[in-house]
This record gives C-alpha cells, sequence and structure tokens, in this order.
C-alpha cells in the first residue's frame, strides 16, 4: 500500500467521517491517515480521535491470539483457534442443552459493520435458537427510534443530510455538546450563523457547543420534557402554529395541544429553572424563522421518561410546520458508529433485518424464506439490553458477546459486573482486551475497522463502504469468520459465510420490502457515489425502471406512517425516576470528552489521546465546591444508592449549582456507570443515564 491511497472511515462516531489511509500493507507497517476531502460529511476534517486512530492496529495494544481461561491458575492463558471455537460451542451447546435455548444470550455493539449485525442476529435465531440478543445500541438512541416511529412510521436519526442544517433558519440543538463528541459536524453550526441562521443550545452545562449559541438554555437535568411542553404552550398562546400544515400533514393536534396547554411558562420555569423571558426568547428565534431544525441528542434520550421527551420536541416541530418541507425537521444525532445501521439489521431484540418487527408474521416469513427456514421455528422478541444483562448468571447462563465492554458502558455497572462472573460461561470477541473481555472463558482476537471491508450506515442514513487498507496480524481473524465457524460446530455448515460482499447481497434481499431497504444498494454503487441513503428498492425486474436514487431527504411528500400523516402524541411531565432528597441532594449527568470514545476501551490505549485526557473528573459549581470543601484538583467521590465513584474536581461557572457532571469513558474508582440508574422508559428501554441522584463530598 505503499503507494497507494485507500479511502476508507473513521472507526469511531457515526459522522463516519471520510478519510485515506496511506503505508504499507502488512500487519503493523506505519500507516498515515491523509485527508479525504471529497467525502462530503467532513470534507477532510477529522477529530484528534480519527487522526490517532491507526495506533491500534498495532500489535502492542491489540489482541492477537485466543485465550482460554486456565482451570489450573484461572488466568487467560494462549490457544489454537480450533480449542478456543470448540470451547465455545461447546459451553453454548452444554448450557442449550441443560436449560433451553433462552438460557444462552448474545450481546452486540453499535460499532459492528451492517454485515457482522446482520450474521449475529441471524446466527442468534437460527443458529442458537434463543429469543435472548440485544446490543449497546439500545443504549444509544432506542428512545429517539421509538418517538421517530409514533410520530413519522419510520426510523432514521437524520431525515435530511447534514448539508441541510446550514442552510435552515433555526436550530435547537438537546443535549449534544458536538464539539467534543463529533467536532467535524461543529462546522455546520458555524456555517448556520454564517448565513445569518440561529441557534438555541438546551444543555445544563455552558459546553464549548454551547458557547457557540445565540441562546442558550441550562434546564435542571430531568426536566427537557416539561421544557419542549412549555415551548410548545407559548407557541400556542401566541398564535404561532402552523394551522394548514397541522390541517394538511398530522393527525392527534388536539390532545397534544390540550397536554401543552397544562405547561403554563411559570409552572416550567419552577421545574426548569429557564426563566419565562428565555422560553419567549427560544419561542421568537425558532418561530420568526422561515425554516428550523430540531436536533437531540443522548440528553433527552438517555432519560426514564426519553421516548416522551422526544416526543414532546418533535410536536413542537409538527405544530410549527417544521417537518416534512425542505430544510426543517426534527432528527436524532447517533453516537455509535453503526448505531444506525446496527439495530436495522437484526441484533436488537425486537427486530429482524430491514427494521422489521420480530411479531410481524409477514416479516418473519419473508426474513425465514432468505434464511431458508421456517418462519414458526424464530424466536419471538428478547429482552432489551439492560434486562438482558441483568438476568445473566440467573436466566441467562452463557452469554456470545461480540464489540461492546459493558463492564463500563452499563448503568449500574458493578451489579452488571457481578452478573457477568457469574455467568457459566462468556465469550468475547474484540479487539482488545476490554474490562469485559478479562472476565471471559474464552477471548477471541478479531478483525477491525482497517483490516476488513464492510459497510456502516451513518447518522444521515447513508451506507457506507469501509475498504480493507492493512493485513491483519497473523492470528486474528474476522468476525465473520469467527460467526460461520461456530455455525459449523453448532451443525450450520451453510449459510454463513465469511465473505462481507456476499453477506450484504443476503442482507440486501433480507431487507427488500422493508422500511430499511437497501435492496438496490451495491458495494459498487456506495463506491461510485460517496454512499447511498436508505431507503433504496430495488427495482422490479418487470418494470423496466431506473435505478433509485437513494433517499436523503424523508417525508417530503408523505410521512411513513399508513394514512402518510405525521402523528402528534400526547405526553405530560413527569419528574425523574430518582429526585434528590436529603441524603442526596445534587443531580448526576454523564457525557464525553473529545479526546476518549465511549467505554475507551481503544482510545484509553492511544498516547496521545490518553495525554490529552488521562482520566475521570467531576465537574461542579463553585458554590458547591465551597459547600463540600473542595478546591481545584481535590479528590472528591460521588455517591448515590448504587455506588461510589471518584475524580478530581474541576470547579467551573459553567455548570448548574445543583449538578454535577463525570465523563464515561475509565473503568476503577472513576467508573461514573457504577453511581448511574437503570430505570428504564418503559417503551424504548433505554436507562436513565443522564440524571440520578447522588451526594457530593470529599473523597477522603
Amino acid at each position: 500500500m505503499r503507494d497507494e491511497t485507500i479511502p476508507t472511515h473513521c472507526p469511531y462516531c457515526a459522522l463516519q467521517c471520510g478519510m485515506n489511509l496511506r503505508g504499507g500493507k502488512a500487519a503493523d507497517a506505519v500507516v498515515e491517515v491523509v485527508e479525504r476531502p471529497d467525502f462530503p460529511v467532513n470534507r477532510g476534517a477529522l477529530c484528534g480521535k480519527g487522526r490517532t486512530s491507526p495506533a491500534v492496529l498495532s500489535s502492542r495494544v491489540r489482541l492477537t491470539e485466543p485465550l482460554i481461561r486456565s482451570h489450573a491458575t484461572g488466568r487467560l492463558e494462549p490457544a489454537t483457534w480450533e480449542e478456543a471455537l470448540r470451547t465455545i460451542a461447546d459451553g453454548l451447546r452444554r448450557t442449550r442443552d441443560a436449560h433451553g435455548a433462552d438460557a444462552v444470550g448474545v450481546f452486540g455493539g453499535g460499532g459492528l459493520t451492517n454485515e457482522k449485525a446482520y450474521t449475529l442476529g441471524k446466527f442468534a435465531r437460527v443458529v442458537l435458537g434463543t429469543s435472548q440478543i440485544d446490543y449497546n445500541g439500545r443504549f444509544c438512541m432506542s428512545s429517539a427510534a421509538a418517538a421517530h416511529n409514533k410520530a413519522f412510521g419510520l426510523d432514521r436519526g437524520l431525515p435530511f443530510p447534514l448539508e441541510d442544517i446550514p442552510r435552515t433558519g433555526c436550530v435547537i440543538l438537546v443535549g449534544s455538546n458536538l464539539a467534543e463528541t463529533m467536532p467535524p459536524a461543529l462546522r455546520y453550526l458555524t456555517e448556520l450563523k454564517e448565513n445569518g441562521g440561529t441557534l438555541i443550545v438546551v444543555d445544563p452545562r455552558r459546553t464549548r457547543t454551547a458557547e457557540q449559541a445565540d441562546l442558550h438554555l441550562a434546564p435542571r437535568p430531568g426536566t427537557d420534557l416539561a421544557l419542549a411542553l412549555g415551548l410548545l404552550h407559548l407557541v400556542v398562546a401566541e398564535g404561532r402554529t402552523d394551522e394548514q400544515f397541522i390541517e394538511e400533514r398530522t393527525s392527534g393536534w388536539a390532545d397534544a395541544r390540550a397536554a401543552a396547554m397544562a405547561h403554563w411558562p411559570e409552572l416550567v420555569e419552577r421545574l426548569t429553572g429557564v426563566g419565562v423571558p428565555q422560553l419567549r426568547e427560544a419561542v421568537r428565534m425558532f418561530c420568526d424563522a422561515p425554516t428550523g431544525m430540531v436536533l437531540t441528542a443522548r440528553g433527552p434520550e438517555q432519560q426514564s421518561k426519553g421516548t416522551d421527551t422526544v416526543s414532546a420536541w418533535i410536536n413542537l416541530c409538527l405544530a410549527t410546520g417544521r417537518a416534512g418541507r425542505p430544510l426543517s425537521g426534527y432528527g436524532c444525532l447517533t453516537g455509535q458508529g453503526n448505531g444506525q445501521g446496527g439495530r436495522e439489521h437484526g441484533q436488537k431484540a425486537d427486530q429482524l433485518p430491514g427494521y422489521r418487527k420480530l411479531d410481524d408474521p409477514a416479516a418473519r416469513a419473508h426474513v425465514a424464506e432468505v434464511w431458508g427456514v421456517a418462519p414458526e421455528t424464530l424466536p419471538g422478541p428478547g429482552r432489551s439490553a439492560y434486562e438482558l444483562l441483568d438476568a445473566l448468571g440467573t436466566d441467562v447462563k452463557s452469554l456470545l458477546l461480540m464489540g461492546s465492554n459493558p463492564v463500563v458502558s452499563a448503568p449500574r455497572a458493578a451489579h452488571i459486573e457481578e452478573r457477568l462472573k457469574s455467568l457459566d460461561f462468556l465469550a468475547v470477541a474484540d479487539v482488545v482486551l476490554s474490562e469485559t473481555a478479562a472476565l471471559a472463558d474464552v477471548v477471541l482476537p478479531v478483525t477491525q475497522w482497517a483490516e476488513e471491508t464492510g459497510t456502516m450506515t451513518n447518522l444521515e442514513g447513508r451506507v457506507l463502504l469501509r475498504r480493507r487498507a492493512v493485513d491483519a496480524p497473523p492470528g486474528v481473524r474476522s468476525d465473520l469468520q469467527v460467526l460461520g465457524a461456530l455455525a459449523g460446530l453448532l451443525g450450520h455448515e451453510k449459510g454463513f459465510s465469511s465473505d462481507p460482499e456476499e453477506v450484504f447481497e443476503e442482507l440486501r434481499r433480507a431487507s427488500a420490502g422493508g422500511p430499511a431497504d437497501y435492496s438496490g444498494i451495491s458495494y459498487r454503487r456506495i463506491a461510485e457515489e460517496n454512499g447511498v441513503f436508505w431507503p433504496c428498492p430495488a427495482p422490479a425486474p418487470q418494470d423496466g425502471a431506473e435505478v433509485h436514487p437513494g433517499t436523503p431527504r424523508l417525508f417530503l411528500d408523505r410521512f411513513a406512517t399508513d394514512d402518510g400523516r405525521a402523528r402528534f402524541v400526547p405526553v405530560a411531565h413527569r419528574p425523574a425516576a430518582e429526585e434528590p432528597d436529603a441524603e442526596y441532594p445534587v443531580l448526576l449527568t454523564t457525557g464525553r470528552v473529545v479526546a476518549q470514545y465511549q467505554s475507551g476501551a481503544q482510545t484509553r490505549r492511544v498516547d496521545e489521546l490518553t495525554t490529552a485526557a488521562p482520566g475521570p473528573f467531576v465537574e461542579l459549581h463553585p458554590q458547591l465546591a465551597e459547600r463540600i470543601g473542595a478546591a481545584e484538583g481535590d479528590p472528591v467521590a460521588v455517591v448515590s444508592r448504587r455506588g461510589r465513584a471518584v475524580g478530581p474536581a474541576r470547579i467551573t461557572n459553567g455548570i448548574r449549582p445543583d449538578t454535577v457532571f463525570m465523563p464515561f469513558h475509565w473503568p476503577g474508582e472513576g467508573r461514573v456507570n457504577t453511581v448511574t440508574n437503570p430505570a428504564l422508559d418503559p417503551t424504548s428501554r433505554m436507562p436513565e443515564f443522564k440524571v440520578c441522584a447522588v451526594r457530593v463530598e470529599p473523597a477522603a
């Protein structure tokens, strides 16, 4: 590859920034990241994580041979692939034979390619026969997905391309710190303002993103729902609804309107801490602009009422005619690299490929035919991610886990760590020896982004092609090879190809006719067109139709509901699952920092990134710091009903006095997810990562 430049994509977030790789083809060769300005999402720009991504390709930091836990020493020790695969197959079979198929669980990841996610879901349902499969993407945007489906009949993170954002009139950005989580995307907000548009940021912290805003609203954590309802109340009271749009393109307005009118401005001010003048200014800015968008992220979504909260923001868009029109709409900023595609194609507990529902007889029949099995053999929906992890060691006795690190990333993490330890058998396939992999009975070293070809679907619904650029180290195999080999050992020698393009061709057939229809997309088209937006159905042969262009903008003619109308969903504010009291008087919220990613399993192994962000911290207001007697840099403990996390104090006026913030990338005593609350949204089953009651005290 010395003289060859391979176009591919960053291995991290859902922007899936384009990059070129140049260097040696051999494993452990020096690989250089080169700008790829032709890719429209990032136009060559990369954050530090993208620039340093080749560092994780090094054999110095990653797994290069299978490991099996020794009965004699209790330690993970090197083994052959044959030994490791046989041990996994025997462990899964033993559990299934003794306790039934649903005693075997499968847990996937939002970073797996579409081909891997598809094959993992097929493996769970066809080979293992288990309903117990979900993935860490449930922790990412499931609340927004549920609200999307309720309102629009279809879930895609952004129903428009990112390039539309700078051309709208006003953006309300809710619970997103793009400057830290997706730095190349911040340019879209900068260009929005350069074009004369306005930006409203909703966040309890004055983040680097909030500093760019024309108006920053800092609500009390857990009150985003009340804030959205208060804004809609003012829209109605001030006569700013778009009655023609409501009449022609929506249903259910009367009930949603009545629900909003119960949230008058003074009540919302008491609930949120956002003053009535600021509420009125936000309505003025949003409604005076000719077009507008609301973009949400994990802040409002990772709550026990996340689905209702997103529904309230969608209602605001519908009532003002800011949906289903050019340069207007509601969108969700998906977090994980393939959080979108990962749930579309079968590793989510209730879904089949193509975003089909697992309990839909027609969907089951279609996918079963592609898979060559009888529909009645497919299991029904299983547990959601946290519920699956919580059942480990009781109902679920063995687990196959791919590309996730719940020891760090799951809420109530100390409990989940104990659940993992209580399993009869745990097998993990990963790039590095994560904190979760370190607990396994068998660990398999698998290929990563630059060592394999496969597709990803970014936050816009753009299906992209990652290309193999370097050889994996000897002794490393792909996840597709792993699943194919395990399927063969468990009696299914056919139907599990290790060729990603062959798997994608099957995925196309399985998705055909579904909400997320990929049947008109091919590797060749993706390469030629810089990605293709789904839905993209294949033309019927008898029609002689031209190739479908893909769908960068949804809902312009009709919504994806049966009658083509968007649905208002009436919602009302309710408290967080855990409110402050005398013992736990402060609110905790969590998030990310720019130099680390998710559980940090990979980024914590990159020297440049660990130098920039070496560990956790506790961000608190000077008033709170004074009250507990903490100075800048002092070790501070954040304690909840579930446990304790420690980090140095970072004192700032940029956070509410009643709130503390900790990033979630680290294990050990700084693991903030030891503290977080697993209370679940009743619809999406999303845990309430973003708000819980804590006390803050000197660590000593």
